[in-house]
């Protein structure tokens, strides 16, 4: 399984906020670190702001800061809110499946999705920053 790129990003982004240590990064500095297009990342903070994970402040003294509840957020969650509800392969698309009414494939593939998730919802944004991660972002944020 293949993550979108914005889920890829909001749990860097979250990852990222989780060693700040007081700092308040703009959108546009956490773009430039993580190397992807300001829009991009811009889209990806709206959404973490939605869902209350992380706060935004404009202006002056403004920046991003992981909220409480972006700390504790379950990885498996953001990964199935960014990833969407969707199955792994599209057997209703444009050009149906012909195996539709008999496959099997399709249950066997919602279930290794489900035991995907389920293997990352224990985990939370804290447990992902742990060492060596948590100094290793410290140190990839201080060289950008």
């Amino acid at each position: 399984m293949r993550l979108l790129r914005s889920t890829d990003l909001a749990l860097r982004v979250l990852m990222r906020l989780a060693v700040a240590d007081g700092a308040t990064p703009t959108t546009r500095e956490v773009a430039d670190g993580m190397e992807v297009p300001y829009t991009h990342a811009a889209k990806v903070v709206a959404e973490l702001q939605h869902l209350g994970l992380l706060d935004a402040r404009r202006g002056r003294g403004g920046g991003l800061t992981l909220t409480e509840k972006g700390r504790t957020a379950s990885v498996g969650a953001v990964v199935r809110t960014f990833e969407g509800e969707g199955d792994v392969v599209d057997c209703e698309g444009s050009t149906p499946c012909p195996l539709n009414s008999g496959c099997r494939l399709r249950g066997a593939l919602r279930r290794a999705q489900e035991a995907f998730y389920a293997s990352l919802d224990p985990l939370t944004v804290t447990d992902m920053v742990a060492s060596p991660t948590g100094p290793l972002l410290l140190d990839i944020s201080r060289a950008h």
